[in-house]
């Protein structure tokens, strides 16, 4: 197959009938019954580019569809897949177009598992992996283990998907939380409760990302996230999805325990200072009894929020280092005026739905201010996993249609922006830890205390907490007063979605300083980017601290195992090699394979 990208049309060529009017809400599922592509028109421009006649195209695919908005007249840009109805013409026209980036072979992206367990697998006590986590990467992770057939056990703090849902709306609508089972916790990940998307700009030569697309389609997510440039399924498809994932990796033998915590883990002298794990000490909610699994592989495929678990690892010299992350607030405009900003006459076309936007400015004191998850057509809503804090967070659906657009401005921190006075450790880890920071920081890689980013996100949290009334409202703030610098006493026109509900007061507090002055330098600039985004009456909800895991959990570049612990695989956006649900996905795929491999290699050389 020849692969042609750059294929460019006009918006108005395309077989649209429906268009809703810039201040309306986003598209309604029925709306979303999207037209066919033009393949004619496709299949002339493919002709063109190859200088052959539109016979000889045997059939045409659509891999990639996206828009290009940087000009007045909008165009609609195609990457196609072909084959020619001579076949041996292929090689002869990739030949003379070899110089050409935009005229490349198809690349294969099939996926093709290493290897594969023997049929009497899992008999034995012990050699079952285990994956700890059920989001994106403990997800994956499983599946591909399933489907090579090693029967992985699935450890997940929280709850299945139906009562999570309802768990997390009790803390929405009704102010209970419950600590095990809410936005970050619980079967699907904290990804279940976002807009669902799936790009990623991580380097993927092996198109695993496909290979999470795929099985996303095949359990129910709509087709067209296969040629979608910015693909998301949003919460309520994304629930039967990973209902269908969680199936068919019981199905082929494994098994999801839900409700059960990783409290400690158990490990042996291997010689030469190495050490190997042996088990896992495991907490039923349901039951409350604590019990030993056997294990000797494990991923630990945590999510960002797992502080108590990355304090258990810490505690057991699992290497590990902080890194970087970023700290804000998430700010809610209309829609319908980043429509308009973004497709100018063409807001309201059907195919082009609720805009998006990215925006970055370097302020004056070094930091960079971006947003973040940015969620068209979405709401804000409360993600704290721990009482008595706030946390805040995007979510949309996938139709995208209500009323507001919501994203993260963030300001971006590194470890030496980081808490270390002990006492600040004592405060948010307790006196053991506050204790062994006096003595083990220095020799902590780059002098921080691995987990010093989780004590800044902890006292952020709890101030957010104590500013919105200590009832887990969220403390507001509208644009316009916050760059004037004065607190906001009401509402404007903009009516902030988060809940249990937001009130209103002077943000300055909230984050550190420096952080706020560089976001008070950004706003404006970015309202020259996209006209409105400095409004007034524009909604700032704080805070936003879960950006990504505070810290990195060390792990080998060969075999993704830890370097200070044997059969330990960390994975995944918690342990810091992901950001999203398809890098956490792919991520899952490479440490499922990885367990694979020295399973195999294990037996045969015991």
């Amino acid at each position: 197959m020849i692969r042609l990208s750059e294929l460019k049309l006009p918006l108005s060529a395309l077989p649209v009938e429906q268009r809703r009017a810039a201040d309306a809400p986003a598209e309604t599922e029925a709306d979303r019954q999207l037209p066919p592509h033009p393949i004619d028109a496709l299949r002339t421009l493919a002709a063109e580019a190859l200088g052959i006649s539109t016979d000889a195209i045997a059939t045409l695919e659509v891999f990639k569809r996206s828009f290009d908005a940087r000009k007045q007249n909008l165009l609609v840009v195609y990457i196609v897949d072909i084959t020619l109805a001579d076949a041996t013409q292929e090689s002869a026209l990739l030949a003379k177009y070899e110089k050409n980036s935009h005229i490349q072979p198809t690349p294969n992206m099939t996926w093709q598992a290493p290897t594969h367990a023997s049929g009497d697998w899992g008999t034995n006590e012990g050699e079952r992996p285990v994956v700890v986590g059920f989001g994106p990467c403990g997800i994956f992770a499983a599946l591909v283990l399933a489907q090579m057939g090693f029967k992985p056990i699935v450890i997940e703090r929280g709850t299945s998907m139906r009562q999570r849902t309802k768990d997390t709306w009790g803390l929405w609508r009704k102010k209970i939380l419950n600590v095990e089972s809410n936005v970050q916790f619980g079967e699907g990940g904290a990804g279940t409760f976002s807009d669902g998307k799936l790009y990623s700009q991580i380097k993927d030569p092996r198109h695993l990302g496909r290979k999470v697309m795929n099985e996303f389609v095949r359990f129910g997510a709509p087709e067209e996230i296969l040629f979608t440039a910015h693909p998301h399924i949003g919460t309520f498809k994304l629930v039967k999805v990973v209902e269908g994932l969680r199936e068919e990796i019981i199905r082929l033998g494994g098994e999801v325990r839900f409700e059960q915590r990783v409290v400690d883990i158990d490990y042996e002298d291997t010689g030469s200072s190495t050490r190997a794990i042996r088990a896992l000490r495991i907490h039923n909610h349901a039951s409350d009894e604590t019990y030993t699994l056997p294990a000797r592989q494990v991923v630990i495929a945590l999510g960002h929020s797992a502080r108590d678990t990355f304090t258990m690892l810490h505690r057991h010299a699992v290497a590990m280092e902080a890194k970087p992350f970023s700290v804000g607030v998430r700010i809610e405009h209309p829609q319908g005026v980043i429509d308009r900003a973004r497709w100018g006459q063409h807001a309201g076309h059907a195919l082009l739905g609720a805009a998006d936007y990215k925006l970055v400015h370097h302020a004056e004191n070094g930091r960079a201010v971006y947003s973040f998850c940015m969620c068209p057509g979405g709401t804000v809503v409360a993600a704290t996993s721990e009482a008595g804090r706030v946390v805040t967070n995007g979510m949309s659906q996938y139709s995208r249609a209500e009323r507001n657009a919501n994203a993260g401005i963030v300001v971006g921190i590194d470890p030496s922006d980081y808490p270390s006075d002990p006492a600040a450790f004592e405060a948010e880890l307790g006196q053991e830890l506050g204790n062994a920071v006096r003595h083990t920081t220095h020799d902590a890689p780059g002098g921080y205390h691995p987990l010093a980013g989780l004590v800044l996100q902890r006292q952020l949290e709890a101030h957010a907490y104590t500013l919105g009334g200590s009832s887990y409202e969220a403390p507001a703030q509208l644009v316009g007063d916050f760059v004037a610098d004065r607190a906001s006493t009401a509402l404007g026109s903009v009516e902030p979605s988060y809940k249990p509900g937001v009130k209103m007061v002077s943000l300055n507090s909230a984050l550190p300083s420096y952080a706020i002055t560089a976001m008070r330098e950004a706003l404006p600039v970015f309202g020259q980017k996209i006209k409105g985004f400095d409004m007034h009456d524009a909604v700032m909800t704080g805070v936003e601290t879960r950006t990504s895991s505070p810290l990195r959990i060390a792990r080998e570049d060969d075999s993704l195992q830890s370097p200070t612990l044997f059969g330990l695989y960390p994975a995944g956006e918690g342990a810091g090699y992901a950001g999203g649900i398809l890098s956490a996905g792919v991520d899952g795929i490479k440490v499922g394979e990885a367990v694979a491999r020295q399973i195999i290699s294990s037996r045969s050389n015991p």
